[in-house]
């Protein structure tokens, strides 16, 4: 705002710079060992009918902003989306230029959308373990929250917000938290009771993790020094799914060091995995071929562990889900395959 208010009190045309959020502008940042973006930068001037048009959506988006900070409210970013058709020219089109532009706004600001009192419609992951969270209610008491004790099958549903004003962790007694994708293997887990024979702390992903799930992982790795374990299908997304965990996703590469666990360790059912435990199957797709032909170039997965299983799988020409583990029964996945996982990596 500082600059395009400097630019028209030099009587400069206005405009803002960007980093550029692609694959070819993230590079590894060896202080925190996450994902960020570079050099490369994207210039939005007013020297255009559409950047003119995208600085006054961002004036606009800075006021809403302000005025929500200022009332201590929070919104949506659907709701910013549809707050939007009332700034007459400045109104999007499509709620993904809103998102858009709130991701531009964290990265010129240097703050997370979080601060700007920008969530998304959904909440945060479930988790169920021998720990106990203290989160502070809407009404600013204090509570205590066993997530063995004091939840029910579903478990404790992480806020969208995890700042330590509103949750810290307390009390624990456990070894490694485990990761899930999927619900039907989180609730596999607890009711095989993989938490407590293991020790484990039981994170259900939800597929893609919300902002608040990867938050909330990263704090309890590096508050409490927990082992992290990723547990996904073995596919080229869920392949994604990982790395937006342990490296940072490029999207928010600009926030890798809040989000990102670079000590997360990958679990998931592999393509050896499905040679060596004759797992079922299903054909690749031409855009899972794609994908993991993406996933060759793209620097997250450069070590020899994920080019010789990419590589694996397209030769291959399957991939299998979690779920495929129920071939030889109920119990396998905690009795036999993680188990002999969780060895094989000393864990």
């Amino acid at each position: 705002m500082e600059k395009i208010y400097s630019d028209f009190q030099k009587k400069q045309i206005p405009s803002l710079k960007v980093s550029s959020r692609t694959k070819s502008n993230i590079t590894l940042d060896e202080r925190h060992g996450v994902w960020k973006y570079g050099k490369q930068q994207s210039t939005r001037s007013a020297h255009t009918l559409d950047g003119a048009s995208m600085l006054l959506k961002t004036v606009y988006m800075i006021d809403f902003i302000k005025d929500m900070i200022h009332q201590n409210k929070t919104s949506t970013l659907r709701e910013m989306y549809y707050i939007s058709e009332g700034w007459g020219d400045a109104k999007f089109s499509a709620q993904q230029d809103s998102d858009h532009l709130s991701e531009d706004l964290e990265i010129i600001s240097a703050l997370m959308r979080e601060d700007l009192h920008l969530r998304p419609e959904e909440d945060g992951a479930r988790v169920i373990g021998n720990i106990t969270l203290e989160e502070t209610t809407r009404r600013g008491e204090k509570k205590k929250i066993h997530c063995q004790d004091d939840v029910g099958d579903s478990g404790y549903s992480i806020p969208y917000y995890v700042e330590p004003d509103k949750l810290t962790f307390k009390d624990s007694d456990v070894k490694l938290a485990i990761a899930i994708e999927t619900g039907g293997m989180f609730d596999r887990l607890a009711e095989n009771g993989f938490d407590e024979k293991f020790q484990a702390l039981l994170i259900h992903l939800k597929g893609q993790p919300a902002r608040s799930t990867r938050r909330f992982i990263k704090r309890l790795n590096q508050e409490k020094n927990i082992p992290l374990i990723v547990f996904t299908d073995g596919d080229p997304w869920s392949y994604r799914i990982f790395a937006s965990i342990a490296y940072g996703a490029i999207k928010t590469a600009h926030i890798s060091e809040y989000l990102a666990t670079p000590s997360a360790q990958f679990l998931g059912v592999t393509p050896s995995d499905i040679v060596n435990y004759k797992l079922p199957t299903d054909d690749l797709t031409d855009q899972d071929k794609k994908a993991l032909e993406a996933e060759l170039t793209d620097p997250r997965f450069s070590d020899e562990f994920w080019k010789g299983e990419i590589k694996l799988q397209l030769e291959l020409g399957k991939k299998s889900e979690q779920q495929s583990l129920a071939k030889y029964g109920l119990d396998y996945v905690t009795d036999v395959f993680l188990p002999e996982k969780l060895a094989e990596m000393a864990i």
